[in-house]
């Protein structure tokens, strides 16, 4: 869709309620409750976490990554890793750059903190996902079951 120019940029504190519409698109089986006060917990922890939006005009965000740096991550070197915790584009919005420019505010975000590596994982079976990661030079490097038996 061409709407004219996409801005990136961080978070702002009137992007919540474009920001909390774009998260129940992209984890659709939480609550609001749950996103609010996951969003409180990113805001408040600025060291470690960032979100960037995507804006494709006053109060019409199309697009969020939740960036965050981890102490550890499967198959990475570092312990200081940038790591993409969330990453959604509006569907009439994939296949223009907007993700690609998301992922380029997170990683150059990572950077600034001194991380050498960035890392992100998406659901086996999330294939749009995990193609989106390989467009923006993602490697994949495993794959993970995970089980659980009530006791």
């Amino acid at each position: 869709m061409d709407s004219g120019p996409i801005t990136i940029r961080p978070i702002a504190e009137s992007d919540l309620d474009e920001w909390m519409r774009l998260r129940v698109r992209l984890w659709d089986a939480n609550s609001e409750d749950d996103h609010r006060s996951e969003m409180l917990e990113i805001l408040a922890d600025p060291e470690s976490q960032q979100v960037f939006v995507a804006e494709a005009g006053p109060n019409n965000l199309v697009g969020f990554v939740e960036a965050g740096i981890r102490p550890f991550v499967e198959d990475c070197m570092t312990d200081q890793v940038g790591y993409l915790e969330g990453w959604y584009v509006e569907p009439a919005f994939r296949h223009g750059g907007v993700g690609a420019g998301l992922v380029k505010a997170a990683e150059d975000w990572a950077r600034s903190l001194g991380c050498t590596e960035m890392a992100s994982d998406a659901e086996i079976g999330n294939e749009l996902g995990i193609d989106a990661h390989a467009k923006v030079g993602y490697q994949e490097t495993s794959r993970l079951v995970h089980f659980r038996k009530d006791l």
